[in-house]
């Protein structure tokens, strides 16, 4: 069943907020800016870089006991996708007797502002960090603001003002949101069945809380554009002033936002967000965890999803070189009939793959390690945080009397879409590490892809750097520290 409504719920600062489906393709930063006239949220890029858009969208936990808030770029995300949830702007942070928020206290002691466009973004995504570590180390602050740019006051005052305002008691950094948690209970125990929101246009939203009614949805209307992370169709109508007509946005569905787990894999559902992601692997394999801690900032890891990366199919999707060498699998649902493919079955070109009218991937199945492999990953791109990549290359192996065995090697950036190299894989398979040599390699990529010149790298440039990464990974394995017993 489903129930249709023109209406969006959100709760700002202990009110709800009511949205018409005339703001179906309203971005949050918009709304806030033009509607609801808080302009401390500022426009920069209007694509998830510079961060000047952060605010923290809070959601109730499972048991609905507390609010949990990401920082986000608004300048993404859609109006709808705030049904039932809650929203914090810089604006919030004041206190009813006009008292500042440490961080923002401490932002003006510290000369952390100039200009002053870019704060309170900056604020913001300061302020999400202390709501879950009160004790920021320097790394951590770092990491939240790589999703910040500042061209002013070049860092150093606002991490020395986040140090400062760490020191703040944990009442006073934390969001007061009583009156928001009390509203947001009342939200979900009102909304029991998918919604379907309507535009004047005739245009349509649809928010299925469950897997089935997504799945029944899709066959009926297999054209229709699925919504996670907006990381992507964000962009869409920011810059492409895009309009889509049917959108099926998966965040409410909470079956896909689950890990589970067993002996062998780790069941990664596809509305899971690469946060998520990142903690889960960051000790069984942390240069997957650098890869996607690279990959975007906070913001952006916030909301995006594994499963639309892998779907999006980029080129130089960051991703998908650690999933094919770590034997990653999807689980494809179409109606009421699931399949399993392997992620390398699953591009059949640029842009292209193999899922049918109405099947979308339901999770990505990720083996877990085993004894004695070993997994290598590393990303090249011009900046060497929050950039395209010129080319990702990940690599599995064991080692067994000296030599590897069992080798997975994939890159992206050198073909139509993110792929395995079976000739290198095959050269180095059966050799020991010293019996590798840069002129094989070099064979085998010519041998393997097609010279192609590209944006962001030459072909000659980033040929070199996929036999420098194979060559890197080779010459660290070393018999002592990694090979397997017989």
């Amino acid at each position: 069943m489903t129930q249709t409504s023109n209406t969006v719920r959100f709760v700002l600062d202990g009110a709800i907020v009511k949205v018409g489906s005339q703001h179906f393709n309203t971005t949050v930063l918009d709304y806030l800016r033009e509607h609801l006239h808080r302009t401390g949220t500022k426009e920069g890029c209007a694509e998830g870089d510079c961060g000047a858009c952060v605010v923290l969208i809070g959601e109730l936990n499972t048991d609905g006991s507390a609010i949990t808030y990401a920082g986000v770029n608004s300048c993404l995300q859609l109006v709808p996708t705030l049904d039932g949830k809650s929203v914090k702007t810089v604006e919030s942070l004041q206190r009813a007797n006009g008292q500042l928020h440490p961080v923002q206290q401490a932002m003006a002691e510290s000369h952390g502002t100039q200009c002053g466009f870019c704060t309170p973004g900056i604020v913001m995504s300061l302020t999400g960090l202390l709501q879950t570590v009160s004790h920021p180390t320097r790394n951590q602050i770092n990491d939240a603001l790589s999703g910040n740019l500042c061209r002013c006051t070049g860092y150093k005052p606002i991490i020395d003002a986040t140090l400062k305002a760490s020191e703040a008691p944990a009442e006073q950094l934390l969001l007061d949101d009583r009156a928001d948690l009390k509203l947001l209970q009342q939200l979900r125990q009102a909304r029991k069945l998918p919604a379907v929101l309507r535009s004047v246009q005739g245009q349509t939203f649809f928010a299925p809380t469950s897997v089935a009614a997504l799945a029944d949805y899709l066959l009926q209307h297999p054209q229709a554009t699925l919504l996670a992370g907006s990381t992507e169709i964000g962009l869409q109508v920011n810059k492409n002033f895009a309009h889509p007509q049917d959108i099926v946005y998966l965040g409410q569905v909470s079956e896909l936002r689950t890990i589970e787990d067993d002996a062998k894999h780790w069941r990664i559902g596809a509305q899971v967000s690469l946060t998520s992601v990142l903690e889960l692997v960051n000790d069984a394999y942390p240069d997957f965890a650098e890869v996607l801690r690279r990959f975007g900032s906070p913001p952006i890891r916030s909301t995006a999803t594994l499963a639309g990366n892998i779907a999006n199919g980029s080129p130089i999707g960051d991703s998908m070189p650690c999933l094919l060498a770590l034997g990653a699998t999807l689980l494809l649902r179409r109606g009421e009939t699931t399949r399993t493919l392997d992620l390398g079955e699953f591009y059949t070109g640029q842009k292209k793959n193999a899922l049918q009218g109405g099947e979308f991937i339901e999770a990505i199945q990720l083996p877990k390690p085993g004894p004695g492999k070993v997994f290598r990953a590393h990303k090249v791109s011009k900046r060497f945080e929050q950039d395209i990549s010129a080319t990702c290359c990940a690599m599995t192996y064991q080692l067994v009397g000296g030599k590897f065995t069992q080798v997975r090697l994939a890159y992206n950036g050198l073909a139509p879409s993110p792929c395995r190299a079976p000739k290198l894989e095959a050269l180095i398979e059966g050799r020991t590490p010293d019996a590798v040599s840069a002129a094989e390699l070099d064979q085998a990529i010519a041998a393997s892809f097609t010279a192609r010149d590209g944006l962001r790298a030459s072909w000659q440039y980033r040929s070199l750097l996929a036999r420098n990464l194979v060559l890197q990974f080779v010459e660290e394995a070393t018999t002592p520290a990694m090979e397997t017993a017989q």
